[in-house]
């Protein structure tokens, strides 16, 4: 079993940046890939970045290619996601989530493990 805890989230500016964090428990973390997912208002949740259990390969939505940046240290048994250059369609709860599989995906049913959530609010 593997709880995560999803910090960091808010409101910011266009432009802005904002660090996300996600704390896991449990000795096997490294072992997992994670990932970000995201659900705005009406819309259904979608794939923003995902990262392998040793954090060297590492997978995007284009939309956020350039601009946002997922990292572990499985040290800490956490993951980050680095947004920079935010703009008002980011808006969404961000979700971080857990998946026993060897390479980053972008399909939601490869977690099992999901957070509560945090919310980030990008104003124009």
């Amino acid at each position: 079993q593997v709880q995560l805890v999803e910090s960091g989230g808010g409101l910011v500016q266009t432009g802005g940046s904002q660090r996300l964090s996600c704390a896991a428990s449990g000795r096997t973390f490294s072992t997992y890939v994670m990932g970000w997912f995201r659900q705005a208002p009406g819309k259904e949740r979608e794939f923003v970045a995902a990262i392998s259990g040793s954090g060297g390969s590492t997978r995007y939505k284009d939309s956020v290619k350039g601009r946002f940046t997922i990292s572990r240290d499985n040290a800490k048994n956490t993951v980050y996601l680095q947004m920079n250059s935010l703009q008002p369609e980011d808006t969404a709860v961000y979700y971080c989530a857990a998946g026993p599989t060897f390479a980053p995906s972008m399909n939601s049913r490869v977690y099992v493990y999901w957070g509560q959530g945090t919310q980030v609010t990008v104003s124009s």
